[in-house]
C-alpha cells in the first residue's frame, strides 16, 4: 500500500518559541514535496494553518476536516482543497482516519495529545497498521515520551507498543520516514 494523504495533528496555536512555526511550515513543504496529500483540522490558525498554508504553496492536496461545533467561530481555512463538516469532534478523527494512511503529530495541546492517543491506542488494538510519527520539535514531546518510558518500567504499557509510536526530530525525517514506510 503506497501512502497517498498523511494527517497532521497539531496545535492551533503557534506556540511561543519560533521554531515551532517553522517546523510546521518545513512539513507542509516536505509534503507537498513528496507528492502527499495532507488532511488535517481545518484550521487557518496556528501550526495547523501553516502546515496547510506551506502544503497548498507546494501544490498539495489539502483536505480540512471541522467539526460544525467550531464552523462559526471564524477559524476554517477558506482556501483549502476541500474542506468537510462534520457534526462532531469524534467525527472528525474518525473522517482523518479514513482518508490519512500515515499520522504525524507536531506540538500542540489537549486537543493534540487527545488526537495522538487515540490513533496510537486504535493502532496497538490493530483497528489500523498505519504508520505513527511523532516529531519532537525542540525536544518539546520529551516529557510525554518519558512518561511512556515509566508506563513501560511500572508494567502498564508494553515494550513493543511502545514502539508503535516512532519518534523522529524533524518534518523531514517523519516525511523520509513515511515514505519508507510502505
Amino acid at each position: 500500500m503506497k501512502v497517498k494523504r498523511v494527517a497532521v495533528y497539531c496545535g492551533s496555536a503557534s506556540g511561543n518559541d519560533p521554531v515551532f512555526l517553522a517546523e510546521a511550515k518545513a512539513l507542509g513543504s516536505a509534503i507537498a514535496a513528496a507528492g502527499l496529500g495532507l488532511v488535517y483540522g481545518g484550521a487557518s490558525v496556528g501550526l495547523m494553518g501553516a502546515v496547510a498554508d506551506a502544503a497548498l504553496a507546494g501544490g498539495a492536496e489539502v483536505i480540512g476536516v471541522l467539526p460544525e461545533v467550531l464552523s462559526g467561530s471564524e477559524i476554517a481555512h477558506r482556501g483549502l482543497t476541500r474542506l468537510e463538516m462534520v457534526p462532531t469532534m469524534h467525527e472528525r478523527k474518525a473522517r482523518m482516519v479514513k482518508l490519512a494512511d500515515a499520522f504525524l503529530m507536531l506540538p500542540g495541546g489537549y486537543g493534540t495529545l487527545d488526537e495522538m492517543m487515540e490513533i496510537v491506542t486504535w493502532k496497538q488494538l490493530r483497528l489500523h497498521a498505519k504508520p505513527c510519527i511523532l516529531i519532537n520539535t525542540a525536544n518539546y514531546w520529551d516529557g510525554l515520551l518519558a512518561f511512556l518510558d515509566r508506563a513501560v518500567e511500572a508494567g502498564f504499557l508494553k515494550a513493543e507498543n511502545r514502539r508503535l509510536l516512532d519518534v523522529v526530530g524533524t518534518a523531514a525525517e517523519a516525511v523520509d520516514r513515511v515514505s519508507e514506510s510502505f
